[in-house]
């Protein structure tokens, strides 16, 4: 992946790991992460950068005051300069470098606290490349109560309908996968590994079949949606 390629991967992974929010695009160039009808992000996608819109009321001015020897001269001086209207200072600041989105995620932060609850890790089951394999829907020990609710949000997320497919686990005799390896299962022993949780290079994109979405988009997809038809299929994403 190039910087901005990174930069798209890690703020997704932050928000959706960090926050449950939905989230809506304008199917152009810009993705808004929303709790009801409250704005708390919106970035914009341009050709060579993104541009994260962050507005802070009284509070989170003040808030960001108490800290502001935590920033750098670059985060200074778009605060400065940011315009003040009726609703809270507008600050458009231009991502380029993972050193900046660091900083900005502070700025989130500042906006709102990270709501999201991790899912629980009794009786967690994991796959050979970090995904939970007891939260997805073709696992054999999930309920049909439970699969049922995931379909719901798996039809929206994924625009798919057949879920017909079940599986043991990747550690297992009856794995889905075992006459056909997939991309995970595939890689590691042309690396000389074992599995795919041992690579210097994990998690690696390319490991799972979801993980390529975990990127700046402009879809929309409801937070019950991320929750279900995204986090149990990316590695650890889940547990952020």
């Amino acid at each position: 992946m190039n910087t901005l390629d990174k930069i798209s991967h890690e703020t997704m992974v932050f928000m959706r790991g960090k926050y449950k929010l939905d989230e809506i695009g304008d199917g152009k160039d810009e993705l808004k992460f929303k709790q009801g009808s409250k704005t708390i992000l919106t970035i914009y996608i341009r050709e060579d950068r993104f541009t994260f819109l962050i507005i802070y009321g009284k509070k989170e001015r003040e808030c960001y005051e108490l800290q502001k020897e935590n920033f750098s001269q670059y985060i200074y001086d778009y605060y400065d300069n940011a315009k003040t209207y009726h609703d809270g200072k507008w600050m458009f600041i231009d991502v380029t470098t993972m050193e900046q989105l660091e900083e900005v995620k502070k700025l989130i932060q500042i906006k709102k606290r990270p709501n999201r609850k991790p899912f629980p890790k009794e009786g967690a089951i994991y796959s050979q490349c970090g995904q939970r394999c007891d939260l997805c829907v073709h696992y054999v020990g999930t309920t049909e109560e439970q699969r049922a609710m995931m379909i719901e949000h798996l039809d929206k997320m994924w625009g798919n309908s057949d879920w017909s497919m079940r599986c043991e686990g990747c550690y297992s005799m009856n794995c889905y996968c075992k006459d056909d390896p997939c991309n995970a299962k595939g890689c590691a022993p042309t690396k000389g590994l074992k599995e795919c949780k041992e690579c210097v290079e994990f998690p690696c994109i390319r490991a799972t079949s979801a993980d390529y979405r975990s990127m700046i988009h402009t879809e929309v997809h409801y937070a019950d949606e991320i929750t279900w038809g995204m986090l149990p299929y990316v590695p650890w994403q889940y547990e952020l």
